[in-house]
């Protein structure tokens, strides 16, 4: 039996798992990424560093798995970046910090890089391990001012990077993307099926060892 662990607390990307037929076990990494990026600098690609900080997420799992998952298991590790502006986000620090995240925002597109890192533990010892990005092109709209006061009241917006989501109520001011829609919310499903098959898994397989 392979047991599907993923490093993150993030509900979305657990009910995009779920919604896929898999029910994983959750792990917290607690990775420093502000750590993760000063380590890669400032020159470094989105996509480099939306990898590396799901690679460190992922690592740091399964340098601390405890015996039962870790005899036979699949850990993910997953992280998102939003680029606008030449620039890098994040989840905001503060209410603020996301209602000037969503003025730059506002009618206007950005792209959201998803790295994913699949590590694969056979008898406790790590046999392959996989990493690659995902981007999707966010197409954001105008929602108005009392409108944006709203959603950030809602304290949404400070759980997630970019300080928008899809699945929850910052759909409402999404006007269309270019890409996977998972991506957006967090884990690609093509994305972590390539990976998947690349460390000898098949998606049947871990659909009958992780049911619902």
């Amino acid at each position: 039996m392979t047991r599907v662990v993923l490093a993150s607390a993030s509900s979305g990307r657990r009910m995009v798992l779920r919604q896929a037929g898999i029910d994983p076990v959750i792990l917290v990494s607690g990775v420093d990424e502000d750590a993760v990026i000063a380590a890669l600098g400032a020159e470094a690609a989105p996509a480099d560093v939306a990898n590396a900080l799901a690679a460190a997420k992922a690592e740091q799992v399964v340098a601390n798995l405890e015996p039962a998952p870790a005899s036979d298991c699949v850990v993910i590790g997953c992280d998102s970046m939003l680029l606008i502006d030449g620039r890098l986000c994040g989840k905001p620090e503060s209410v603020d910090g996301a209602r000037r995240q969503w003025e730059s925002m506002r009618g206007r597109a950005g792209h959201l890089h998803t790295g994913h890192c699949v590590i694969r533990v056979r008898d406790g010892v790590v046999v392959n391990r996989e990493v690659e990005c995902d981007s999707t092109t966010v197409h954001f709209g105008t929602p108005t001012d009392d409108e944006l006061a709203a959603y950030l009241a809602t304290g949404e917006s400070l759980q997630v990077a970019g300080a928008f989501t899809i699945d929850g109520l910052g759909g409402w001011f999404i006007d269309g993307i270019e890409g996977d829609p998972s991506n957006v919310i967090g884990l690609s499903l093509p994305t972590m099926r390539r990976l998947l098959h690349r460390v000898g898994l098949s998606i049947a397989g871990l659909w009958a060892d992780n049911p619902l």
